[in-house]
């Protein structure tokens, strides 16, 4: 099955307000911009995720959703083009729900990333970004499923 896709990067600047946002698209952006810490590809997925709805009454929540770590409140800052959401380089600096008002037709909520049983071991949860590596009781377990995925003349190096 084939997905939408947009192709978008978070700003990556440290103030609290007046993010930059380029607007050029993403494929014809130059290294520079893409290098750089402004947000590439907002204007792209406004366009795309809310250019056709009719908006007529209170805005519908949109919910991004995904794995911890991942970026969903950078994606909503970078939106806002303000630092309403905590983020941070380890799961779990969002703790609960928070509404975001990004215009008067779109509410965005950030919540704490999900992760799945998905039926394998417990050494995948850390894989997937659901404990921060400094409360691992075990972290060589989990180093060892990284290993035991890479192709073997690329662990040979290291």
């Amino acid at each position: 099955a084939e997905f939408p896709t947009v192709a978008f990067k978070a700003c990556t600047q440290q103030q609290s307000r007046h993010l930059k946002q380029s607007r050029l698209p993403v494929a014809t952006a130059p290294e520079e911009v893409l290098a750089g810490g402004a947000c590439v590809g907002a204007e792209c997925l406004l366009h795309w995720g809310w250019g056709g709805l009719d908006f007529w009454g209170p805005p519908d929540p949109f919910l991004p959703p995904g794995y911890p770590n991942v970026g969903k409140s950078s994606l909503i800052n970078s939106l806002k083009r303000s630092r309403v959401c905590g983020v941070g380089a380890t799961p779990g600096v969002t703790r609960c729900l928070q509404a975001v008002q990004l215009d008067r037709h779109i509410q965005l909520l950030d919540c704490p990333g999900v992760v799945l049983d998905s039926g394998d071991p417990p050494a995948a949860a850390p894989l997937r970004g659901a404990l921060a590596p400094q409360r691992l009781r075990d972290p060589l377990t989990p180093a060892i499923a990284i290993l035991h995925r890479c192709p073997p003349q690329q662990v040979r190096g290291v």
